[in-house]
């Protein structure tokens, strides 16, 4: 499933709604799907808020796949070349002084399992990827 989005909050929560859809209706864990949507809602955001700038007229492209092993997000914007995965790991620390955010990596290395940066054709391309430990429903199509 793939879905294009212009770069506002409301297509942000479209997404987390469609991933909300995909992984219901292939019987994924709540508590899995929750983590997933959470990670694509702080992915999403960054994007619209401070790569695309919330310019309606920028669009960005966010798709999922079920595999057997599990369950890839995949999100592809143009905007300026930024890998997260650069953060240093860890739990950022509570500082009253210092800037707000650094929580969502945290929190997206929290609920996944593989985060891989590249950029290709001009675009950040970030993949998310959770293992399932269950075998995925065979679905009609």
């Amino acid at each position: 499933m793939t879905l294009e989005l212009h770069a506002t909050p409301e297509e942000v929560m479209r997404a987390v709604e469609a991933l909300q859809e995909f992984g219901e209706a292939r019987q994924i864990p709540g508590k899995i799907l929750f983590g997933l949507t959470l990670a694509l809602e702080e992915c999403g955001s960054n994007i619209v808020n401070h790569g695309l700038l919330r310019n309606a007229d920028k669009t960005f492209r966010v798709s999922f796949d079920l595999s057997d092993c599990g369950i890839i997000i995949e999100l592809r914007d143009p905007g300026p070349e930024f890998d997260p995965t650069l953060k240093p790991a860890g739990e950022p620390e509570a500082d009253d002084d210092a800037p707000p955010g650094g929580w969502g990596i945290f929190l997206v290395r929290r609920y996944t399992d593989e985060i891989h940066y590249a950029r290709e054709d001009g675009e950040n391309v970030l993949r998310l990827t959770k293992n399932l430990s269950f075998p995925p429903p065979e679905t009609s199509l």
